[in-house]
């Protein structure tokens, strides 16, 4: 078992501790063990003896024991006794956004509920209204919290399956009969939430291609729905539900161009009002997708691009080589480190990104509100800024930027004085807590937040987190066009849970003269690999490198920090 599945294993146990009343020193070491893993600097907890795991600063002799074990063993004594007294449903419980093991143990002993089915069936009937500390909102949120769930069962993140699919395509390679495979449809088109992905083999014996997909040992074949020429399933580690569609080779190119468009694509009027789709069709023998672009009179479209938003204008435009490309980016601007919740110093933050090539970095912990980040008091950003310093004398020409990122209060105002928010060189705007916000609500207070003269950058304006909670509601129109009068950048956080701005909205921003800001918003130096994600949400959304924030190098960055601050009376 790899480190993160055992820190996975290690909450979860603390979640049935506290659920069935366990001693509450026990369960704060177990906590205590969890952060110092998580927040210590290069701390591993694999392939480590008992002895050696002791050394370890908050981990006990009785927990190195659970650790070694799930290293070793992939399970726990432990953790299958807390197990064996838990109805299997009640771990589906726990997963609800809002309901910790207090609640889930009162549901539990006072209305019996040991499945997500159940507690849905009590808050329709309103009964988990009448129980002491729920009441109508809490029941409402719950109801909400299950039918998210419910809508996103069986889908997964695009970063998540990456690396299982690009394996997946290798294994599927060496299937007899097979010439050539590639992924189509939504996965092809990378994008950000994927329910099943799609693949093209093109063979001349379609029963050998069939009979050796049967007998891949990781898939396991859906008899019901699959056909002589379509195969349907589904990976067994990670549960990914594919769809495999077979070709004839002289077809390839066509069926690959048909079943990797959206259908939006795929229906556009081209040329004397015929589709794409048609055109694809009058030339089935093409060998080069470019053909048949060529005979829409258009240029290549990338498959990301395929979606039937912007793509044919900026096909006849030439556009597609100003697109943000990975390249382009020069510097990164919301980050954090030790200081607040980051697993990584502020120094090891910053050598990596030079390392990585880049020349600059943001560095932008959370502010004071959000203690439960380890936020920063005025004290500690003076500290903060002290070692900035310090560190870009050391590390010049490369340059560590001042930054922080206030939360946005629940009355829209930022969360430091007047003469602290001056000593940054830029200021990160986020919403973190108060979420359950109407749209006329939210709104309101993104709009004081951004007219703020010390907001640089208004930070994942929705505060969506994909597959896990939707957004609060905002008025995209009225929130890009106050960032556009009041010249403040908008974030496309990279990391592959939040990708907010959504690219859907990156035209209108771009039509309104509004920069954008690829950023990962890294708590460790991994996090910085999550920088191609956003790309790839720009590009979908037709961000040219001219207007993307963090494109400009390090000189251009000091004169618009420097000028910006200059215009604040």
């Amino acid at each position: 078992m790899d480190q993160k599945s055992i820190i996975r294993q290690l909450k979860l146990i603390i979640k049935l501790m506290e659920l069935h009343d366990e001693n509450t020193f026990k369960i704060r070491s177990y906590q205590s063990a969890v952060n110092a893993v998580e927040r210590g600097e290069d701390v591993s907890i694999v392939d480590k003896s008992i002895e050696e795991l002791q050394k370890i600063s908050g981990v006990g002799k009785s927990i190195a024991e659970v650790i070694y074990s799930f290293y070793t063993t992939g399970s726990s004594a432990y953790l299958d006794e807390l197990l064996d007294k838990t109805p299997m449903g009640i771990l589906e419980v726990l997963e609800i956004k809002g309901l910790g093991p207090k609640k889930v143990k009162v549901l539990w002993e006072q209305m019996d509920i040991t499945s997500t089915h159940e507690l849905l069936e009590a808050c329709q009937a309103g009964q988990v209204a009448k129980i002491k500390g729920f009441g109508e909102k809490t029941q409402e949120s719950i109801i909400q919290a299950l039918e998210f769930r419910a809508a996103n069962m069986g889908k997964w993140l695009f970063a998540d399956i990456e690396e299982s699919m690009e394996s997946l395509g290798r294994k599927l390679a060496e299937v007899k009969g097979v010439k050539k495979i590639v992924a189509v449809g939504d996965f092809a088109r990378k994008m950000e939430i994927i329910e099943t992905v799609e693949w093209l083999i093109s063979s001349e014996n379609h029963q050998d291609v069939m009979a050796g997909l049967d007998n891949v040992e990781i898939l396991e074949k859906d008899l019901k729905t699959s056909s002589p020429f379509k195969w349907r399933g589904k990976l067994k580690d990670p549960e990914v539900q594919l769809l495999i569609h077979l070709s004839e080779d002289k077809n390839f190119i066509s069926e690959k161009l048909l079943r990797t468009g959206s259908k939006a694509h795929l229906l556009y009027p081209v040329m004397e009002n015929k589709t794409m789709a048609a055109i694809i069709r009058e030339t089935q023998d093409a060998v080069r997708e470019e053909e048949i672009y060529e005979k829409a009179g258009l240029s290549w479209v990338p498959e990301e691009l395929r979606e039937g938003f912007i793509e044919f204008d900026l096909s006849k435009n030439g556009g597609f080589d100003k697109l943000i490309q990975e390249d382009d980016l020069k510097g990164i601007l919301h980050n954090h480190s030790t200081y607040s919740d980051g697993k990584h110093t502020l120094r090891q933050m910053a050598e990596f990104c030079k390392e990585q090539g880049y020349e600059y970095l943001g560095i932008s912990d959370h502010s004071r509100t959000a203690s439960y980040a380890g936020g920063l008091d005025i004290d500690k950003v003076y500290k903060q800024q002290e070692e900035i310093d310090r560190l870009n004398k050391e590390l010049a020409p490369f340059r560590v930027f001042k930054g922080i990122e206030s939360d946005i209060l629940t009355d829209g105002s930022l969360d430091y004085p007047k003469e602290v928010l001056a000593s940054f060189d830029f200021i990160v705007a986020s919403i973190h807590s108060g979420l359950s916000m109407d749209r006329k609500k939210a709104t309101a207070r993104l709009l004081k937040a951004i007219e703020n003269p010390y907001t640089t950058i208004l930070g994942h304006p929705t505060g969506r987190l994909l597959l896990r909670r939707e957004g609060y509601p905002v008025d995209h129109k009225v929130i890009i066009d106050a960032c556009a009068g009041n010249h403040v950048v908008i974030e496309i956080n990279a990391n592959p849970w939040r990708l907010d701005l959504d690219w859907r909205w990156i035209q209108y921003a771009l039509e309104k003269g509004v920069k954008l800001a690829i950023n990962p918003d890294a708590h460790e130096m991994e996090g910085y690999a999550d920088m191609r994600y956003g790309v790839i949400a720009g590009r979908k959304g037709g961000l040219t490198r001219e207007m993307t924030f963090n494109a400009l190098g390090l000189k251009e960055m000091e004169k618009y920090f420097e000028e910006r601050k200059s215009k604040i009376k």
